[in-house]
This record gives C-alpha cells, sequence and structure tokens, in this order.
C-alpha cells in the first residue's frame, strides 16, 4: 500500500475515529497499541496493529520502521498518572525520562517526538483528517448564555487558561463566579464528577440543570497540535449534565468533538449550552 500512516493509540474513542477515516481516505493505517488501555478495536480499522506495554519506545519505532512509516501521529488518552506507577520503561524510555527536567505530560511526549525524529518518523498534527471536529466560534447548541453567565465563564477561561499554562490541567468547573474544581491527573469527567459531588454534599437545591454552572475547557497558551489535545465526547457531556451544569464551553478550533453530531445532538435533548470561544469572545 503506496499510503501508509502510523497511529501511537491511547485510550478513548479519539483513535477509532482518525483510523477509521484514514481508512476510508485510503490509508494504511499501522497502529501502535497498549495493553489494557488502547481499544480492541482499533483492529477493524487498522492494516496492522502491534501491541506493547506502556513505556515502550525502540520496538514500536522498529514497528513503523519495518512498516515502512513515515509520519505518524498521537490519538487518544492516557492517565498522566500513570508515570508514577504501573510503566516499565524499556532502555530508551528510561534515558528519555532521566534527561527531562520535569515529569509533566507535555515534556515526556515533547521529548517522544524528538525521539521519534531521530529515526525518520515525523510526528504530525493529531488533527489530522479530522479538521471537521474542531469547531469554529459561537454556540454550536442551546441558546446563547446572558451577561451573568459569559462573566461566569469568563472567569473559568482566565482560570483554565492560567492552570493549564502550568501543565495543570485543561478544565475548569466555575458557579456563580467562583472556581468548584479545578483538573488535575484524574482527568476532564472526574473533575467534572468531583464539582457535582461537591455540590451535592454542600446540598445545593433543586434537581435541575444550575445557569450558573459552567465547564469550562482550553487549550494550553502555547498548545502544541500533535498531542495531548483537548477533547470532548459523550462522557464528558453525560459528566456536565449530571453534575448539572447548564454550560459546556470550549475552545473554537482548538478542542475535538468526538461524535461532533451525535454529541450536539444530545446536548441539545439534555439542555446543556454548548459555546466555542476564543480570547475575542468576552
Amino acid at each position: 500500500m503506496d499510503k501508509k500512516i502510523g497511529l501511537i493509540a491511547g485510550g478513548g474513542d479519539f483513535p477509532l475515529m482518525f483510523a477509521k477515516e484514514a481508512k476510508a481516505l485510503g490509508y494504511g493505517v499501522f497502529t501502535v497499541g497498549f495493553s489494557g488501555i488502547t481499544s480492541k478495536e482499533i483492529e477493524r480499522y487498522s492494516e496492522a496493529v502491534s501491541w506493547f506495554k506502556l513505556g515502550q519506545v525502540s520496538a514500536p519505532i522498529e514497528f513503523f520502521k519495518r512498516s515502512g512509516v513515515a509520519k505518524a501521529l498521537m490519538a487518544g488518552s492516557t492517565e498522566h498518572a500513570s508515570i508514577f506507577g504501573g510503566i516499565m520503561p524499556d532502555m530508551r524510555a528510561a534515558k528519555i525520562l532521566l534527561r527531562l527536567k520535569d515529569k509533566k505530560a507535555a515534556s515526556i511526549l515533547g521529548a517522544l517526538v524528538e525521539e521519534l525524529n531521530k529515526d525518520g518518523i515525523e510526528i504530525i498534527s493529531s488533527t489530522t483528517f479530522l479538521e471537521h471536529l474542531l469547531p469554529a466560534p459561537g454556540v454550536l447548541a442551546g441558546s446563547k448564555p446572558g451577561k451573568d453567565a459569559m462573566k461566569n465563564i469568563e472567569v473559568g477561561w482566565k482560570a483554565a487558561k492560567a492552570l493549564s499554562g502550568l501543565d495543570i490541567g485543561l478544565t475548569v468547573v466555575v458557579r456563580d463566579r467562583a472556581v468548584v474544581a479545578v483538573e488535575g491527573m484524574e482527568g476532564t469527567d472526574e473533575c467534572i464528577k468531583r464539582a457535582g459531588t461537591l455540590l451535592r454534599d454542600r446540598g445545593v437545591p433543586g434537581k435541575g440543570l444550575l445557569a450558573d454552572l459552567a465547564v469550562v475547557k482550553v487549550a494550553r497558551p502555547a498548545q502544541n497540535m500533535r498531542f495531548d489535545l483537548p477533547v470532548v465526547g459523550l462522557g464528558t457531556l453525560d459528566s456536565a449534565r449530571n453534575a448539572r451544569a447548564a454550560t459546556l464551553a470550549i475552545e473554537a478550533k482548538k478542542t475535538l468533538i468526538i461524535e461532533k453530531d451525535l454529541f450536539l445532538a444530545k446536548a441539545r435533548e439534555y439542555g446543556v449550552t454548548v459555546m466555542a470561544l476564543d480570547a475575542g469572545s468576552f
């Protein structure tokens, strides 16, 4: 097959969507999967899949080279907490970790990109073939928030941008201009669930969506589009609804919406407003 592309596949639906799209476009997808993380369904859309343990670097690179892959991309989630246990780095991975100044996700993934480049494998944008899933600024579902709601969202935007710049997390949950929860290593959906639990434990009355509760997810100030993109999917939407958030605000043109059409249809059904924002939105 002339058209080949490599995929380093983490968890979730993102790798599946890419592989399905690439296959439909006539590409042979050669996938590096990770046991216990990557969905087995990836095999349906891949020309070949080779399975590895998280922490292996040399063997996946050799798989790409044997397969004739010159370009690859990263898609899918891997818990950032994994760096503190549960991985067995090979010699090459251990050397990468030892020379890092910190263990932030951006530092680790950036070093991995450099390592792949050394072997002639170019890591390309994670949005390749999926640019249509990156929304332009505007209201995507539901009604436009009022002035007070926008002020609340702006507080979340500024907080999330500050935290993402420190590589702490990309998501903030705000209510009435106060931060309820911030994302750490647990990930977006768990952050939102934690916010819902905090509100329930504090006896917030009622059962419906709270007009002054918003989930805000952004990209890093200097987001590298080759790895660790902000992504939202049906799980994110369900978490927001269960936490009683009336609004889900994401950064325009940098946040990928998995199963976008279904996602927005569900948002309308739930009554959750979904907005795509940029710095000029406030």
